[in-house]
């Protein structure tokens, strides 16, 4: 074998490691940020930091397979009781434009899942009077994109809502990952759907 096709062979097993260990770490510690799952995983198997870093959807593919092994029981319960929390949450908001993003979306939210709503309003203060004035407590986060206006995170019994909030004439915009991907995302009548097609009582 070539001494080029071993590194391939040698940086694609090292790939396939890191994403899967990267995984690990977001099913059982909750971490969310696809970036620091990846440093950390690489540091722990001991590896260097010019590694070659698999890519985001390798990463989820691994934890959607992780999530089917060791945890699908539980993981299919939190995720639909999350997509009900979303779908109720987005009723309520419909003023604003309300769309379901992120990991509830897909499915592939696990025990430490929070749920991503954006809301496109003509003014972030508005939905900051409404949920006060529907008595529903929440607090200012640091948004993670430049485009986002604010983020107002709700916290729930068992259940964090972060409200992304962007300007009106952004709801026509087609959103990407950090990896170029489109972000998917849906209206309420896409999650009812969803919720019908899964519906199976709470545990």
């Amino acid at each position: 074998m070539s001494s080029d096709r071993q590194d391939r062979q040698r940086n694609s097993q090292q790939r396939s490691r890191v994403a899967a260990h990267a995984a690990r770490l977001m099913a059982q510690d909750g971490i969310s940020d696809l970036s620091l799952a990846k440093r950390k995983a690489a540091r722990s198997l001991g590896l260097p930091e010019s590694v070659g870093m698999p890519d985001d959807s390798e990463v989820e593919a691994e934890l959607r397979i992780y999530q089917r092994l060791f945890q699908n029981q539980e993981q299919q319960a939190r995720s639909l009781h999350l997509l009900r929390t979303a779908a109720w949450l987005m009723a309520i908001l419909q003023r604003f434009n309300p769309y379901l993003t992120g990991s509830v979306l897909d499915g592939s939210a696990g025990r430490y899942a929070e749920i991503d709503i954006q809301l496109f309003p003509d003014s972030a203060k508005d939905v900051e009077i409404f949920l006060l004035n529907e008595g529903m407590a929440f607090r200012h986060s640091l948004p993670r994109t430049d485009r986002a206006e604010a983020v107002l995170t709700i916290l729930g019994h068992d259940e964090v809502v972060n409200l992304v909030i962007y300007p009106r004439d952004e709801e026509r915009v087609c959103f990407r990952t950090r990896d170029g991907r489109i972000r998917e995302r849906a209206r309420l009548d896409a999650v009812n759907r969803l919720l019908a097609a899964n519906c199976m009582p709470d545990r």
